[in-house]
């Protein structure tokens, strides 16, 4: 016998964080924990309001009735929850912390043991100028070898010298650049952007336009001097037929997967396969979880043996994060043996 409960948390930016959606000052989560024999499993389901495909009405209800079916287990539970991706994931990773030795041990790796690390991204936030430019000096001084810079919220022209700015300095070889305009720009501009920014040697552009335009996106991919990545467009892609529509229809360079959007890992698993049957890069991002999400992430991630930067630099964001070993060091995300979980919810 299994039992479940559910806690809402509120997470606290330490700044506030500009996205094309807005400025981000809280960000709320949720605790799934499950007890069976003395045992515990903990797992969040990090609903992102206005991104994710569940951000419904009746999201705290399904959690109600998740934790009162719990015993009908994982297989039969992730079957009727296909409409709220970020529940399935939390109930994965509950599941997986239970049959874990230690409740945060899912994945056990070198990455766990504290002597591999993976290579991640560093993001800076969309802002002012000046800001922005203070972001950037921050995570080259921080030893990143890769950058992700939100753009799309204020003049692209300023963005676009901010890139040149980066770029008199740090050649592609010394510091790779990406950015992400979160569907900022319209498709009638779109490729006329992406000519611009393609002179400054940049790894890849993420969802250039909104997602749902697929004939647009598709010719975009083709036409495209710039690799593009599709996120946005990947959620609430639910099934495997419509999965592999949308890959064949769009042919993009690459995919990211964020595991509280799509479906965690058996919904990036999949998108995986997928991608790579076609030739398609991917990459794994954190989407604002908890570091007990990041670390579920994270752990997985490693088991995927990827070569490219991951985006999973997001533990320091917030003031009242969960402590964990999780920690950032020279443009990597490591697993720090000599601290501890402090989960005392």
């Amino acid at each position: 016998m299994i039992t479940a409960t559910y806690q809402k948390y509120i997470l606290n930016f330490k700044t506030p964080s500009g996205t094309s959606r807005g400025v981000l000052k809280t960000k709320e989560t949720w605790f799934i924990q499950l007890v069976s024999d003395g045992k515990k499993g903990i797992g969040e389901t990090g609903l992102f309001r206005g991104l994710s495909i569940d951000d419904r009405p009746d999201y705290e209800a399904k959690l109600q009735w998740v934790c009162a079916n719990i015993n009908k287990g994982l297989e039969a539970l992730l079957i009727e929850l296909t409409a709220f991706p970020s529940i399935q994931f939390g109930l994965e990773m509950a599941f997986k912390s239970l049959a874990g030795d230690t409740p945060f041990a899912l994945f056990p790796s070198k990455f766990t043991s504290g002597t591999a690390a993976i290579a991640i991204n560093g993001l800076i936030w969309m802002g002012s100028e000046t800001f922005m430019k203070s972001q950037i000096k921050d995570k080259l001084e921080a030893g990143f070898s890769c950058i992700k810079m939100k753009i799309g919220a204020i003049d692209f022209q300023t963005e676009v010298n901010l890139i040149k700015s980066i770029r008199k300095e740090f050649s592609a070889s010394e510091i790779e650049l990406r950015v992400d305009a979160n569907g900022a720009f319209s498709p009638e501009e779109a490729l006329e952007k992406l000519n611009v920014l393609s002179a400054f040697d940049l790894h890849s552009i993420e969802q250039p336009i909104q997602a749902g335009q697929l004939e647009t996106m598709a010719n975009l991919c083709a036409q495209t001097p710039l690799p593009i990545a599709l996120d946005e467009e990947l959620i609430g892609i639910n099934n495997q037929e419509d999965k592999q529509k949308l890959l064949e229809l769009i042919n993009p360079q690459y995919i990211i997967l964020k595991p509280s959007l799509i479906g965690g890992f058996q919904g990036s698993n999949s998108w995986i396969a997928l991608a790579e049957n076609r030739k398609i890069g991917w990459w794994i991002t954190s989407a604002l979880e908890s570091n007990v999400g990041l670390n579920a992430i994270a752990q997985y991630t490693y088991t995927l043996q990827s070569n490219l930067p991951q985006g999973l630099g997001t533990g320091g964001l917030f003031t009242n994060n969960i402590d964990s070993p999780l920690q950032v060091k020279n443009g990597t995300l490591l697993y720090n043996t000599n601290k501890n979980w402090n989960f005392n919810l």
